[in-house]
């Protein structure tokens, strides 16, 4: 116990050690907590009326957020199966870096989830034996046990290959490899189960479509390499003893090179099976696309988010662009908005507009909305930031028993 003990505050005193840089950033994403925090107040006190949500469009930019991130949990598969399964040994350095920030995204997820309750209370009517979990008919109930379980995988793989680490020991295999082999089909399930989640809503046509599951893990698996290319660029660019080695971006940069278009050819195919068969239930596609009777607020948005992932997917197929790391940066930064913009405010909301009654009800998140969000990803943010500081600190033996 006293040797857990002794781990525990290690590596809660290495969290606190950095350079200027390292507090300057955990200090900003401190700040930036505070207006969510003062938001959430709102809306605890008043309910969801502080937001801009209504009957007409139940979900909003919480859901936004929750697709998307879902999303970067389930890309951590992009370096587990190189590392673990083809034994790749420069993967295998930074594998942990991707299955961390697979628990930081699961944590958020869950975050999203619990503030677009309204009452975080009411988790306790999904609780087994205490509330009504409604497993297997209820798609819901799949969703809760994947989220939760891939969570514990990705809590319990990294922990104990860090704490054998940290002492010094050979991890043994069949403490983790079997559960290494469980993640990478547990992080397809993930989105898959997300998916099933839109798609089977009979009253939604816009979500009905086949397509849904495959695009959530093809936009995954490229604005997942894209995130990762970044994080491991501002590794190496600030971190004084520790370097991510160019063959795992180069990998990355593979990757994302191939889903990319394959996400841009999923979206033209749902686009074609909208407005060819200009049946009645293009009227969602319609409002999103062109605008409907007047209302047209997501137009701007879906079109320059299909923009972003054109000019990133030019410059990932073209090796003289992507060579060069300032295109390269950029390219990962308009794939990632343009990926969150179409899998976010592009789904989510036109699946309300219009209502089965027709009515035409437009959204934008509000102010405490934005806020909240916004200190999601600050706190999403901070925790990877103190807990990859931390495991780079074992994994290059700087912070041993």
């Amino acid at each position: 116990m006293a040797r857990y003990i002794r781990f525990w505050l290690n590596m809660f005193k290495e969290s606190f050690s950095g350079s200027k840089t390292y507090y300057l950033w955990v200090g900003v994403l401190t700040a930036l907590l505070l207006p969510g925090i003062y938001s959430y107040y709102l809306q605890l006190s008043q309910g969801l009326v502080v937001t801009n949500m209504v009957d007409q469009v139940s979900w909003g930019a919480y859901i936004a957020n929750f697709t998307f991130l879902v999303g970067v949990a389930a890309a951590a598969v992009l370096l587990v199966v190189p590392a673990y399964i083809y034994h790749r040994d420069d993967v295998k350095e930074i594998v942990l870096l991707g299955e961390i920030l697979a628990f930081c995204a699961m944590l958020m997820c869950l975050l999203f989830i619990a503030v677009d309750l309204g009452r975080p209370d009411r988790f306790w009517h999904i609780i087994p034996f205490i509330g009504r979990l409604n497993f297997p008919q209820s798609i819901l109930a799949w969703d809760v046990i994947v989220l939760n379980g891939y969570l514990l995988l990705n809590m319990h793989i990294p922990g104990y290959l860090l704490y054998k680490l940290y002492r010094g020991e050979q991890p043994t295999r069949r403490y983790y490899m079997p559960f290494v082999i469980i993640s990478i089909f547990w992080a397809v399930s993930i989105h898959t189960v997300t998916a099933f989640l839109y798609s089977g809503l009979g009253g939604r046509p816009f979500w009905n479509t086949s397509l849904m599951a495959p695009r959530f893990l093809i936009s995954a698996f490229a604005a997942g390499p894209a995130l990762l290319i970044i994080i491991f660029y501002l590794i190496n660019r600030f971190h004084p003893y520790f370097r991510v080695k160019e063959s795992v971006s180069k990998l990355l940069i593979t990757i994302a090179s191939v889903t990319m278009p394959i996400n841009l050819f999923l979206l033209g195919s749902e686009v074609f099976k909208e407005f060819y068969t200009n049946s009645s239930h293009v009227a969602s596609a319609q409002y999103l696309f062109l605008g409907l009777h007047g209302h047209s607020t997501l137009v701007p948005y879906i079109w320059t988010a299909i923009a972003f992932n054109i000019i990133s997917t030019i410059i990932f197929v073209t090796p003289v662009l992507r060579s060069k790391t300032s295109w390269l940066l950029g390219g990962c930064l308009l794939s990632i908005l343009g990926i969150w913009t179409e899998k976010g405010m592009g789904l989510i909301i036109p699946g309300f507009i219009p209502s089965p009654l027709g009515d035409v009800v437009e959204y934008t998140p509000s102010i405490h909305e934005f806020f909240i969000c916004l200190a999601i990803w600050a706190f999403g943010a901070l925790s990877y930031t103190v807990i990859s500081k931390v495991a780079i600190s074992i994994v290059s033996g700087r912070l041993k028993e």
